[in-house]
């Protein structure tokens, strides 16, 4: 089996949010959002443009008929500014008209006058100042204060680790229809149709079952509409509302880029202490998190990032302090690994600069200090296998670790314009959503008489796969080929409060809720076959649509056996609920049993650095990856591969830069660089760890979605690796990404001092 929408995809024909047929007299949105960062607003006109052609309304904060104010965590964040901006491109006015580019004339129409205030876009500035969305969390394990005497040696550093964009293919959009007795039926791109739906009707002062949310699909999320698709969709069904007409809002590319949150950038600080053996006896991170202007998902994201610090290391004194910090840039959010990248990445980094202090090579210093089984975690929860070291092994085996390092060596000493290097990156990933709560998934799946199923589940389609998981685990539970089933639009009148589609667990916890449903019909179904073959239930199985009795196949088919469990008044659709067990975190103290699972993996990358133009290849990226037992093999190799692209590209190429006044300068495709074809390494191997199936997954899988992006961090090491060969890294912070322009300056550094000095006199 195959990806479901594959030929759809290929042929154009897959249908989004915007490509369904218009309903008669649907208008258009477009936002007018705050042309500075931090400021009162002392007044808007917006006159000019209510009088032209076509512009049917425009709605401001005073316009919104229920609550104004909404948040994941926090409901601190208005729908749309009311006497303060806080960010650049903060929505200020919807500008409602008969076409898009009306509306678009109508927000270029609209004025306001902002008295400015200071902007804050750093934050350690922030931190400093007192600005926190909430007050600074520690996780501690041991004593570290008292383990720095006995280490044999100790680094410290300082990390400026940035965000990055996601730029998902189709930007955030919503049409929102306005039906019979007050109701409203939504289309929206979000990862989130039941946080969708309840802030709507929170904007628009409904009761939940009046909204209706339907996805069929996204063209992309990476966690980007996790949360932040929420407030397009309320903007479009606020006008829909109002005017008792459809609305459509379709964010430009630029708009989508400059409104919307990015992956959380981080400044970080380190210190680690390691034994005369190279073992970490003591390791303390401190994690100033750039939150953005409001809350949105900074809490959960900053608590992974803080259970993720160790990554796959046992270490047995840690401290880890972290802070989400109040700064003039938007609300920064959910991305693809949820914070875990950050935990992850000072650790190595750490690491690095301690292996060029014993003068060692850094996966010597990795492997002894990897996690086994029975080790325990800052956070309470124990390793219960040893997998992760199956991967590493394997990855040092089947990829001939050490002839590769011979062989960089060898080309080093060749070559002095053109430098490479190696590096590995261990990955131990919990599976869950922290919130315990948000761990449940429902499937309803029904079997209609002419033998075709159909299955509904909370799981939404963004390109991942959930769809063909879904298909493939109905075929595989009824034992009935894969075209026989349809997996549905994600609708919250069928399923009930829908937990996000993310954090890896979409098909775990949807795929699992959907063999529930298929066993209990199949259960009435086999009891049935069983009186027609005269033979027990238990004795009765499907295989490829024909009944087997005792491992025997009969006469009776499945469209057969469908029919006659009709005839019977025997139930042909089903409910499935599930929600893993043995999962609990007390997120105040800090302890618990947060994930259901861990997913492993190792991964090896090399680069080669051109040390006269600072440019460079990645050349090959190997690596083994714990999938337990797969459910669709080109599926899950899409994922892997897909997660590592996002990982390197975030570590060298993404480079997000802000002004000191908070304006976003990589505001587009020609100023953001994200990594091509061209770029990605020509070879990519990747395998999978085999006899490694997991209970606890649909199948015996294992979540597939985020943990590879963490492998992309390899890239980062093995340039910057090459550039040592070249010249030794001298540096006060390490930032990342690591672009072509920062890797020149690293293999110059005594022209990077003069660089950096002149930049400062041209500023003053």
């Amino acid at each position: 089996m195959k990806h479901c929408d594959s030929q759809l995809h290929v042929t154009g024909r897959s249908e989004y949010v915007d490509d369904v047929s218009p309903p008669a007299g649907l208008l258009h949105a477009a936002v007018f959002g705050s042309p500075i960062a931090h400021g009162e607003i002392q007044s808007l006109d917006t006159s000019k443009a209510r009088e032209i052609p076509g512009v049917i309304a425009i709605y401001t904060f005073d316009d919104i008929p229920g609550e104004a104010y909404f948040g994941a965590i926090v409901q601190d964040e208005p729908l749309f500014a009311d006497n303060k901006v806080f960010f650049q491109g903060q929505a200020i006015a919807l500008v409602v008209a008969e076409t898009y580019e009306i509306a678009r004339q109508g927000v270029k129409a609209c004025a306001v006058n902002i008295d400015p205030l200071p902007v804050i876009t750093c934050p350690r500035e922030a931190f400093a100042k007192g600005e926190l969305h909430q007050e600074l969390r520690v996780f501690e394990k041991g004593d570290v204060d008292a383990n720095w005497s006995k280490c044999e040696t100790v680094v410290e550093g300082s990390i400026d680790l940035a965000g990055q964009e996601h730029l998902y293919l189709e930007t955030n959009r919503c049409r929102s229809i306005p039906c019979e007795d007050g109701q409203l039926k939504v289309y929206s791109s979000t990862q989130s149709p039941s946080v969708t739906q309840k802030t709507i009707a929170h904007i628009l002062g409904l009761p939940m079952n009046k909204v209706e949310v339907d996805v069929k699909r996204l063209g992309g999320g990476f966690g980007g509409k996790e949360d932040q698709a929420t407030h397009w969709a309320c903007m479009a069904s606020l006008a829909a509302f109002l005017l008792q007409k459809p609305c459509q809002l379709v964010l430009s590319r630029s708009d989508d880029m400059r409104m919307t949150g990015k992956r959380h950038p981080y400044k970080q600080d380190f210190k680690i202490g390691l034994d005369s053996d190279g073992r970490i006896l003591a390791y303390e991170v401190s994690h100033y998190q750039n939150s953005g202007a409001f809350m949105d998902l900074s809490n959960p994201v900053l608590e992974r990032t803080c259970l993720h610090s160790t990554n796959s290391y046992a270490i047995p004194h840690v401290r880890i302090r972290a802070v989400p910090c109040r700064t003039n840039l938007p609300s920064n959010t959910a991305f693809r690994g949820f914070g875990g990248p950050q935990g992850m990445f000072p650790l190595e980094v750490a690491i690095e600069k301690v292996a060029q202090k014993l003068s060692v090579s850094p996966d010597w210093i990795q492997e002894r200090n990897l996690a086994r089984s029975g080790y325990v975690f800052h956070y309470g929860q124990e390793l219960e296998d040893d997998r992760l070291h199956r991967t590493w092994q394997e990855t040092k085996e089947s990829f001939d670790l050490e002839t590769r390092r011979q062989a960089i060596a060898d080309f080093n000493k060749k070559h002095s314009s053109k430098k490479r290097g190696l590096a590995l990156m261990p990955v131990c990933f919990g599976i869950s959503f922290t919130k315990t709560f948000l761990n449940q998934g429902s499937s309803l799946v029904h079997v209609y008489t002419d033998g075709t199923v159909s299955v509904t589940t909370g799981g939404i389609e963004m390109g991942q796969g959930v769809s063909s998981n879904m298909i493939a685990i109905c075929s595989r539970v009824f034992g009935i080929p894969h075209d026989r089933i349809l997996c549905n639009s994600t609708n919250t009148s069928r399923i009930a409060n829908i937990s996000p589609s993310a954090a890896s667990a979409t098909s775990d916890l949807n795929g699992n809720a959907t063999i529930i449903a298929c066993r209990e019909i199949l259960a009435g179904m086999k009891k049935v076959a069983a009186t027609k073959l005269k033979c027990e239930p238990e004795e009765v199985t499907i295989v490829d649509g024909r009944v087997h009795c005792s491992g025997k196949a009969s006469e009776l088919d499945w469209n057969t056996l469908v029919l006659e469990s009709y005839f019977a008044r025997v139930q042909l659709m089903a409910h499935g609920f599930y929600t893993p067990p043995n999962i609990s975190f007390d997120p105040v103290v800090g302890w618990g049993r947060p994930f259901h699972y861990y997913t492993y993996g190792t991964c090896l990358i090399e680069a080669t650095v051109d040390c006269i133009q600072g440019t460079y290849t990645i050349d090959t990226a190997k690596l083994v990856h714990d999938l337990g037992r797969g459910i669709i093999p080109s599926v899950d190799l899409g994922q892997v591969e897909g997660g590592l692209a996002q990982g390197i590209g975030w570590v060298t190429l993404e480079e997000l830069a802000f002004s000191d006044d908070g304006q976003l300068l990589s505001n587009a495709l020609s100023t953001y660089k994200c990594p091509d074809g061209d770029f990605l390494p020509d070879d990519i191997e990747v395998k999978f760890l085999e006899n490694a199936d997991n209970p606890g997954g649909p199948l015996g899988s294992k979540a597939v979605g985020e943990p590879p992006f963490m492998y992309g961090m390899a890239a980062f090491f093995a340039i910057r690796r090459a550039v040592e060969a070249f010249s030794p890294i001298e540096e006060e912070e390490t930032k990342s990404p690591i672009t072509p322009e920062q890797t020149l300056l690293k293999l110059y550094p005594n022209a990077a001092h003069s660089l950096t000095a002149n930049a400062t006199k041209l500023k003053k």
